[in-house]
């Protein structure tokens, strides 16, 4: 009778490790995944994310590369405490899911009241930043020093498909447009198929016109890649609890049996 209590609880024990053994390959994903998005960000969406001239954005990037790497850390001791049997390293690995999920619940509470808090003064702050959007077009775009700006809206019209900040009028206060003696009205840029001095034609069928301004566009595009993110977190929260729950019976099996 004793032998096979034993047995089953070995069984037990085995199962356990295999099930916190997948929940760790899961979250070790999970954080590659996020970790990605943050590079991704940086790397390919930097040029973007310097136009708009707050530092927002940039500061969301460096959040999830650094959760992600926390995530991936994590992942890494619950694999080796769970291979080794180490109950010290459980134990660890259960304190970190358990701070990791609160900081979840936290920066979820904090972001819901700051919303409520500023809520309908959220709107004064897109319009703050799509003005910076603007002033940055008009005033240092193809001007001396400021190449890389020149390459952001050059990038950021032909990506999204759109011209100006919000809408093709906004080159007729540019800086670079008036001072222009070509009879060049909006950069060659906006127009669909990008060719020299074809901005002077700034017709809905040569540019984009009728599709609406950047800025638009590139906050659907934040909005879109949040909206991931949240989604992301739910799942993440969601494994941490059900791996702190296979930790739990874990650690109990592994103290009650005999070794």
């Amino acid at each position: 009778m004793e032998a096979r209590t034993e047995k089953t609880q070995t069984c037990g024990t085995i199962c356990l490790k295999y099930l916190l053994f997948i929940f760790n390959v899961l979250f070790w994903v999970a954080g590659g995944a996020v970790l990605a998005v943050g590079v991704w960000t940086m790397v390919d969406k930097s040029q973007y994310i310097s136009l708009l001239n707050s530092s927002f954005y940039s500061a969301s990037a460096y959040i999830l590369i650094a959760a992600g790497l926390i995530v991936i850390a994590t992942g890494i001791i619950g694999c080796c405490a769970t291979l080794k049997e180490l109950k010290s390293l459980l134990i660890v690995y259960l304190i970190l899911l358990l701070c990791i999920f609160l900081l979840e619940i936290i920066a979820g509470v904090l972001a819901y009241i700051n919303y409520q808090q500023c809520f309908p003064f959220c709107y004064q702050l897109d319009e703050e930043l799509r003005q910076n959007l603007k002033v940055t077009m008009q005033q240092q775009y193809q001007q001396p020093g400021q190449e890389s700006v020149t390459q952001a809206v050059d990038k950021l019209h032909q990506e999204f498909k759109c011209c100006g900040s919000n809408s093709s009028s906004d080159w007729r206060d540019s800086v670079w447009i008036q001072a222009a003696e070509n009879g060049q009205r909006v950069p060659d840029s906006c127009c669909k198929t990008p060719t020299d001095l074809c901005g002077r034609r700034d017709h809905p069928s040569n540019i984009y016109k009728v599709e609406g301004g950047c800025i638009i566009k590139l906050e659907d595009f934040i909005l879109s890649q949040l909206y991931v993110l949240g989604a992301v977190g739910i799942g993440i929260a969601f494994l941490q609890l059900v791996g702190m729950m296979f930790t739990c019976c874990l650690y109990r099996n592994l103290k009650e049996e005999p070794y």
